[in-house]
């Protein structure tokens, strides 16, 4: 993430509230969970089970959408590998000030560079950020390819599509690994709320 502002006349500002006091107030702890895989291994359907499963709860939880997020605050990116960096660099700092303000912030995002994601996490304080990659095969995501973006891929349509003209770098420790290729969508949720119950993010 950019370390020093363009901008050199700009103060930062700080609130009344200290984060444990907003906590017991709330009543929540703020999380950032980051979910990674390629195009078609069920980023986003888990994160919004997980988003349905919490919010049931009373818990306060929002997913931040690729495809969602292009269409308005990302819409001038394109997916040059500059691009790609600038995506997750904005995202990274949103996630931040939603985990902020104690929501449970799901990413459903390729984010396929180690390095932009190793950078979102150092944005947010030890034990809050969960990075989930959604492990299914080329061949899976491919046969599912809901966007029919493989198709075209492959067709030489679109240039630099992650995990076939374009490298995806898996995480090498992350929180948790769904076989999204083989588990059930009810089992990676339960995953994820189990994983997100054992750090003392919630308690349900």
């Amino acid at each position: 993430m950019q370390s020093q502002p363009k901008s050199k006349n700009i103060t930062w500002h700080h609130g009344k509230l200290e984060a444990a006091e907003r906590e017991e107030r709330l009543g929540q702890k703020g999380a950032v969970v980051w979910f990674t895989g390629l195009s078609g291994s069920g980023k986003s359907t888990v994160a919004r089970e997980v988003e349905l499963a919490l919010v049931s709860n009373q818990i306060n939880a929002f997913v931040l959408d690729g495809d969602n997020i292009r269409h308005g605050l990302n819409s001038n990116l394109g997916f040059s590998p500059d691009d790609r960096k600038e995506n997750i660099r904005r995202i990274g700092e949103v996630a931040k000030l939603f985990s902020e303000s104690n929501v449970i912030t799901l990413t459903a995002f390729i984010s396929p560079y180690r390095t932009d994601r190793d950078l979102a996490r150092k944005l947010v304080p030890k034990g809050q950020f969960f990075e989930i990659l959604c492990d299914a095969p080329l061949e899976v995501c491919e046969d599912r390819d809901p966007k029919g973006l493989y198709k075209k891929a492959r067709a030489g349509e679109i240039p630099e599509f992650t995990g076939i003209s374009a490298p995806y770098e898996a995480p090498e420790q992350a929180e948790l690994v769904l076989k999204t290729g083989e588990e059930s969508l009810e089992e990676s949720t339960r995953r994820v709320l189990d994983l997100l119950a054992a750090a003392g993010i919630i308690h349900i």
